[in-house]
């Protein structure tokens, strides 16, 4: 039998605290939720883990058509066209993997892995259709966690998306999935986070960090946005918008096209700004 020091001296770790707080086992998923919040506030984990437990039980309930990039977004190359026309939009848009398409897009016929453009700048002999590694297509109704196990035993990153027509409806990757688990995954061609709150691209075109507060957008881009109801630039736009957009949606605002370019299951992250011409104000739409 322990000693009363050595009962002193024994604390209980998280997993055991949290497995005493559990103890009354949850009848459904809301209650399972409440009882991870109730561990929370008391301090049996903290707010990330939180976050993460609450993203893999979502991933469980969520279809691949909930997240993937739609069909008019896909970044893909063309099949016909010469590597040195391509180089500099692979370059630009610094992905890892291309969907290569021949005709138009509901024409995938495999993908193509950036590192294997290396055979070009060796000067090797380089003949894109032998570069390309086979297409996996799915189809939209797929369940998150179904397909993250099936990335992962199949060591693949990407699959193209079908309707139940047999079109491809977008595309997704293995970063979308585990974004919907540990938010927003940045890499070294995303935006650096020690950059300004905005930064324009071309005149009347701006890159904008969605936690950027109102009055500094409005001194920076010339608006007159209020800041009562709202503090950050992407709390305006998600009222506008109605719920919370995904990446690729786009919105118009007063004098203002913007367009989500970075989103997860949880928040806007960067928005593209641009100012438009005089004649579209006030015309707002979704």
């Amino acid at each position: 039998m322990a000693s009363e020091p050595d009962k002193l001296l024994h604390k209980p770790s998280l997993l055991e605290r949290l497995s005493h707080f559990l103890l009354r086992e949850p009848e459904d998923r809301e209650q399972l939720v409440d009882l991870l919040h109730g561990a929370y506030e008391n301090h049996l984990m903290d707010s990330d883990s939180l976050a993460m437990i609450e993203g893999v039980l979502q991933v469980s309930e969520m279809q691949v058509r909930d997240i993937m990039i739609p069909r008019s977004q896909m970044d893909v190359i063309d099949i016909a066209q010469p590597a040195d026309s391509f180089l500099p939009f692979v370059i630009e848009t610094a992905h890892s993997r291309f969907p290569v398409i021949e005709d138009d897009k509901n024409d995938v016929i495999g993908i193509l892995l950036a590192k294997d453009l290396l055979r070009y700048y060796a000067n090797e002999s380089f003949e894109l259709r032998d570069m390309l590694r086979p297409a996996v297509f799915i189809p939209e109704s797929k369940r998150l966690n179904v397909l993250l196990k099936e990335f992962r035993s199949n060591r693949n990153h990407i699959a193209i998306v079908v309707d139940e027509y047999g079109g491809v409806a977008g595309m997704v990757t293995i970063e979308d999935v585990l974004e919907q688990i540990v938010g927003d995954i940045e890499d070294e061609y995303d935006e650096d986070e020690g950059e300004g709150n905005i930064i324009q691209q071309e005149p009347g075109q701006y890159r904008v960090k969605a936690l950027t507060e109102i009055p500094e957008f409005n001194e920076a881009i010339g608006t007159t946005f209020s800041d009562e109801e709202f503090s950050t630039v992407g709390g305006l736009v998600v009222n506008r918008f109605g719920h919370l957009p995904k990446r690729g949606d786009h919105i118009r605002i007063d004098n203002l096209s913007v367009t989500v370019v970075h989103a997860d299951s949880r928040r806007v992250h960067v928005l593209l700004v641009e100012q438009l011409p005089e004649e579209a104000y006030p015309i707002e739409s979704v």
